[in-house]
């Protein structure tokens, strides 16, 4: 008996926003669009938001005038709208009124229980959109994991860094960020 491949409907982002536009999801409902499938964001904890505050207050050092957007997607590709916790993008928010930003300077993701999935899914997709630098906040281990020079849908470079490293954006002003000062 012949078995047939069922493949699972991959949503495209026009289809995503018509939904949400539609009111599909409900109003409180935390949900991005990575690679056609939407995915229920997971809560935020005291400690995810600190991180999230703190990581954003730290940037503005490092990128002074810039855009930050925080959780707010970024238009990456046909089938992915993903919600970064830290966004750093071109322009300002003028520059955006009809569409998403389709690219940032840095990327942050805050994990805690989320871990997996900004590494095995997010990942990979701003590297394929290539975002020259993506940090990962790892709550757990207390480690900052840095990746830099995206080729195809991975990063090249990964370091990480415990509490008492810094780091220097790529594209920031030569600031210097001590690990220790994302966290909470």
């Amino acid at each position: 008996m012949a078995v047939a491949a069922i493949e699972a409907h991959r949503w495209t982002r026009e289809e995503y926003e018509q939904m949400a536009e539609a009111g599909l999801f409900a109003p409180e409902a935390r949900v991005e669009l990575v690679e056609g499938i939407v995915y229920d964001r997971l809560s935020q904890t005291p400690a995810h938001v600190t991180s999230v505050h703190l990581a954003e207050e730290a940037l503005r050092l490092a990128f002074p005038g810039r855009y930050f957007r925080i959780q707010f997607p970024l238009a990456l590709g046909s089938h992915s709208e993903p919600e970064p916790d830290v966004a750093v993008v071109p322009g300002g928010p003028r520059d955006y009124p009809d569409s998403h930003p389709s690219t940032a300077l840095l990327v942050v993701e805050v994990a805690d229980s989320s871990l997996l999935h900004d590494r095995k899914r997010k990942l990979p997709l701003y590297a394929a959109a290539g975002i020259a630098e993506v940090w990962i906040l790892d709550l757990k281990r207390r480690a900052l994991e840095v990746y830099r020079d995206p080729v195809s849908d991975a990063y090249r470079s990964k370091t990480v860094l415990p509490a008492g490293d810094a780091v220097s954006p790529l594209a920031g002003a030569g600031v210097s960020i001590a690990v220790a000062d994302l966290l909470p």
